[in-house]
């Protein structure tokens, strides 16, 4: 839980409303969020050994998660428009566990984070490999998805604790 229980997207009436960042000093944010993709072995296989017809899954879901950073501000209300510095994704496979782990990094100069850009880069990436390997694969599941480290602004410096 947070320090604080109050909604900020919220006005005193109960409103929507984006929160106002106009007074907030611009410092660098950085936000790394992760998640997974869980699959078939033989899918792994396919997706390492660029074996689906498709095309490279692992370079399609990079861009896609790296374009849908770029516009969160269309996918999710009240989210301001950002002027990102960095979106990074990068892709570990797990052979042993049968999955795709998703690593996503985004930094800006602003007033506010970016965390839901991370968020949304390793959402959107995991949906493009689950789209790419449907046809050979519908038991895929796309889980763990979450923030894993927060730097930069007021509310300091957030870590996940690994276990």
């Amino acid at each position: 839980m947070t320090d604080s229980l109050e909604l900020t997207h919220f006005d005193a009436q109960g409103a929507a409303r984006m929160v106002d960042v106009s007074a907030k000093a611009v410092t660098e944010r950085v936000a790394v969020a992760g998640g997974m993709v869980e699959m078939a072995p033989e899918t792994l296989r396919l997706i390492l050994d660029r074996g689906l017809a498709k095309g490279d899954v692992l370079e399609t879901a990079r861009l896609a998660g790296i374009m849908a950073a770029k516009r969160v501000d269309l996918l999710i209300p009240l989210c301001h428009t950002l002027d990102l510095t960095s979106v990074a994704v990068a892709f570990e496979a797990d052979p042993a566990r049968a999955r795709i782990l998703i690593q996503a990094t985004v930094k800006s100069l602003g007033r506010t984070g970016v965390e839901m850009e991370a968020l949304t880069a390793v959402s959107v990436a995991g949906l493009t490999i689950y789209d790419m390997c449907k046809a050979v694969d519908r038991r895929m599941v796309i889980g763990a998805v979450r923030l894993l480290e927060k730097r930069g602004g007021k509310s300091g410096h957030f870590l996940r604790d690994v276990p």
